[in-house]
């Protein structure tokens, strides 16, 4: 992988160094160690630069990241991979059910990780894979993949943030009020590796805001957006007000009608972190989801 960038030095920047140019451009510490050991990876002026050369108004700065190994222990395996938008900075993925997306002693070949692996194989580029939004292994949906070094720590920084706005679509059982917000506190449950739970003397703050779409046949279907990016947090958040979402065999295992959680990363918006365009991005409904409405 290799990408280019080009800055043209403004006045503000006048006798101050390199290094303090590139840390205003959100370049971290260890991608600037990076690029000094890249062959020039850092050029002023068509010339090879330190980071403590001298910066003048107009100056030319070549910015060089190149990458040349990929993600070690990633086999690539040929799987379906719905890639939504794709520039030269980050990729959207449109992820299916029944796929995790990292791989782990029981997940070693059937991952996301390992469809982007194939896909960049076929292209014979390396890739280093960085997913920036994490979903369950059956939750749907869109998610991003940061494609080099210097984008995956702007994205990370915009979770932070919390400037990557998601939008969830859930079936939930019974019958939703209209909207809401649910502030309660999640924390680990004794005695579970995986299980969440709301408590409000341990647990980390959470808020989930709601609001109702259609009711039918029982249960409800609910747009529901995220202050915070809790662990299983709208699983655990849905049960607490008791409408643990359809298919959910942690929180609602009485309710396996679809034979996963009933949950979907339907829209994400935020803004390009190199272009500075605003972005959204919808998936809609899979069809085990959209069947149970009209």
């Amino acid at each position: 992988m290799r990408r280019v960038f080009t800055y043209r030095i403004p006045e503000e920047f006048e006798n101050d160094t390199l290094l303090s140019f590139l840390k205003a451009e959100c370049y971290s510490s260890p991608i600037i160690t990076h690029l000094k050991r890249t062959e020039k990876g850092l050029l002023l002026n068509g010339n090879w630069a330190r980071v403590r050369d001298i910066l003048h108004k107009n100056d030319i700065l070549t910015v060089t990241l190149l990458e040349t190994t990929s993600s070690d222990n990633i086999v690539p395996v040929s799987l379906p991979l719905d890639i939504v938008y794709e520039d030269e900075d980050l990729m959207v993925i449109n992820k299916p059910a029944n796929m995790p997306i990292h791989p782990s002693q029981n997940n070693y070949d059937n991952t996301l990780a390992n469809a982007v692996a194939y896909y960049y194989a076929q292209k014979e580029v390396p890739f280093v894979y960085r997913c920036i939004n994490r979903l369950d292994r059956d939750t749907t949906g869109l998610l991003i993949l940061a494609k080099h070094m210097y984008s995956a720590s702007l994205l990370s920084d915009m979770v932070k943030n919390r400037l990557i706005h998601r939008e969830y679509i859930a079936i939930a059982d019974g019958y939703v009020d209209d909207a809401g917000i649910i502030d309660a506190p999640i924390a680990r449950t004794k005695d579970s590796t995986i299980e969440r739970e709301v408590n409000f003397s341990e647990g980390d703050f959470a808020r989930t805001h709601y609001k109702c779409l259609q009711r039918k046949n029982g249960y409800s279907l609910v747009s529901l957006k995220l202050e915070t990016g809790r662990t299983h947090q709208i699983r655990v958040h849905m049960k607490y007000i008791g409408h643990a979402l359809l298919g959910d065999f942690l929180y609602n295992p009485d309710y396996t009608f679809i034979g996963r959680q009933a949950l979907h990363s339907h829209r994400l918006t935020f803004m390009h972190p190199i272009t500075k365009q605003h972005l959204t991005f919808t998936a809609p409904l899979p069809y085990d989801m959209a069947k149970l409405f009209d």
